[in-house]
């Protein structure tokens, strides 16, 4: 097996299993967390005037569904994820409420679109997770019409989000075996280092690549601050597994490291991003 297809399986087994569970487990704290940034993509597809949108790495469709919402009759929004629990979710949801709305449980890596189907493309932290980048964004390329838009939101560096490594500091005298980062590995600091996003979509043939930091407060009510801590992340993965009273353990010593970021009943802190624009050559080539 060839290393980008060993870090893709890895990509399937973990959105398939703990880490899919996680986020389907906690989808009402982090669709909440994380709306300011669903807010910006609606509104480049509203600046865009876009009709058929594709949100890549679209988890549990809360961004699918504020598109959808946008674009009412006059559009379509499409999500795809490689997460069966995430996806099985949205479909209900989609169902539950009668959204016009689709969803394609798939690796958008390699996924076969219909050529140039597609007039924005957009991605809420959801393509910093691909095993070759530049294939990837090739694929979505040709997926997209001549003149389409891309607008993803990506994390800039992990030293810059220290709300998203605190619990594995806080927990790394207790979890030896956590497993480390790696910079630019598939992960959720993928796409931290700007010249490289600027090179994966040069050679993936995007043009008009404009790559903005963005800073945005979220947040969310620190009732749920357990229940984040438990299910989501390198710790949260951990804990699913592990037994009593480990467990509780490891909890209260993550849960104590968040204190700072506690401001009366919420928790808040600010996500350090990028803002990823560029556009599909006016003629393409597909193939």
């Amino acid at each position: 097996m060839g290393v980008a297809a060993q870090v893709d399986d890895e990509q399937v087994k973990l959105w398939n299993g703990a880490a899919g569970r996680a986020w389907v487990e906690t989808r009402e704290v982090l669709e909440g967390m994380f709306r300011p940034l669903e807010e910006l993509l609606v509104q480049a597809v509203s600046d865009a005037a876009a009709s058929r949108v594709l949100d890549i790495g679209c988890g549990t469709g809360a961004t699918t569904f504020a598109v959808a919402q946008l674009l009412r009759q006059q559009g379509h929004c499409t999500g795809i994820d490689i997460s069966e629990p995430m996806i099985a979710a949205a479909r209900a949801r989609a169902e539950r409420e009668g959204r016009p709305v689709s969803f394609i449980c798939a690796d958008a890596q390699t996924y076969p679109f219909a050529p140039a189907s597609f007039d924005m493309i957009i991605s809420r932290l959801g393509v910093m997770f691909f095993a070759d980048p530049v294939q990837a964004f090739a694929n979505l390329r040709r997926a997209a019409r001549p003149d389409a838009a891309l607008r993803f939101i990506a994390w800039r560096g992990a030293a810059e989000n220290p709300f998203m490594t605190t619990a594995e500091q806080a927990a790394k005298p207790l979890l030896p075996d956590l497993p480390a980062r790696r910079p630019d590995a598939p992960g959720q600091f993928g796409l931290a280092d700007r010249k490289r996003v600027e090179n994966i979509l040069e050679d993936s043939g995007w043009d008009a690549i404009a790559i903005e930091p963005v800073d945005v407060a979220l947040g969310f009510p620190a009732s749920q601050l357990a229940r984040y801590v438990s299910w989501l992340g390198p710790v949260g993965t951990m804990l699913q597994a592990m037994e009593e009273p480990r467990r509780t353990q490891v909890i209260e010593t993550v849960r104590g490291a968040f204190d700072r970021y506690i401001h009366g009943n919420d928790i808040r802190f600010t996500a350090v991003c990028w803002m990823v624009a560029a556009r599909a050559p006016a003629k393409t080539a597909h193939g």
